[in-house]
């Protein structure tokens, strides 16, 4: 019989933990990707103002290396990556809510599921590392 005893903690899952790092991740190279494209854009002479399009980009680009960071701390089991994450989703939100009402729905819905997923991981991923007796680095 494989049943637990009475009084013993659940088995510590690391789903959460990599589901969160996954979403960072993909939101990473989301970025770089815009990124990307707006330096593409920039080197054919697409942009309005040369200079709003570079500092837009290396805005991006700082925000793709945030993410690349917290899937690091995620994958690499730290503490830290939980608040930060959880901000940033956070923020996502209004973005999402804004997109919906710019009419871009599906990119709206797409927003606030990967908000909500990565949200509901990052608590989930703590309560993980309460269960294993990690500690906060």
């Amino acid at each position: 019989m494989d049943a637990e005893p009475l009084g013993s903690p659940p088995p510590v899952t690391r789903t959460p933990r990599r589901v969160a790092g996954l979403s960072c991740t993909l939101q990473a190279l989301a970025l770089l990707g815009f990124a990307g494209f707006y330096l593409y854009q920039l080197s054919i002479g697409e942009g309005s103002d040369p200079t709003r399009v570079a500092v837009e980009a290396v805005v991006i680009l700082v925000g793709a290396a945030g993410l690349a960071a917290l899937a690091r701390g995620w994958f690499s089991e730290r503490a830290w990556p939980r608040t930060p994450t959880l901000v940033w989703h956070v923020l996502l939100v209004p973005v999402g809510v804004g997109l919906l009402q710019a009419g871009q729905a599906p990119l709206g819905w797409t927003v606030l599921l990967v908000a909500l997923v990565t949200f509901v991981a990052a608590l989930a991923a703590r309560q993980d590392a309460d269960e294993d007796g990690a500690s906060a680095d």
